[in-house]
């Protein structure tokens, strides 16, 4: 497959995806596995536009990492100041603070980015 433009629609990122099946055990730095890493790049090209992945909800986020890190709620009062604060924000009756979304990168290393949206 000779690759000269950017993957414009359905059928031509179905064409791909074939040929990086096709691909997928290519040497890296021979021809073939060239031609994967060029045609990767497309497919998450495509993606991207066709297929944004919206940004985690704050509380939604926050509810997850506790989940995986197996937090309760007690275990956030020293980011987020105390138990009735802890509560507000996770029953989305307040929002965290700019100091609170530090605490929590800086203490729990949770992407500020994600927490502010």
């Amino acid at each position: 497959m000779k690759i000269t433009k950017l993957i414009s629609n359905e059928q031509e990122y179905n064409e791909v995806v074939k040929r990086i099946d096709e691909l997928f055990h290519a040497v890296p730095g021979t021809a073939d596995g060239n031609e994967v890493e060029l045609l990767i790049l497309l497919v998450r090209q495509y993606d991207l536009i066709h297929y944004p992945i919206p940004e985690p909800d704050p509380v939604e986020y926050l509810k997850f990492i506790m989940e995986q890190k197996s937090l309760k709620q007690k275990d956030l009062v020293e980011y987020l100041g105390n138990r009735g604060a802890v509560s507000k924000i996770l029953n989305r009756k307040r929002s965290l603070t700019l100091e609170m979304i530090k605490n929590l990168k800086r203490g729990l290393g949770l992407s500020a980015d994600a927490l502010i949206n």
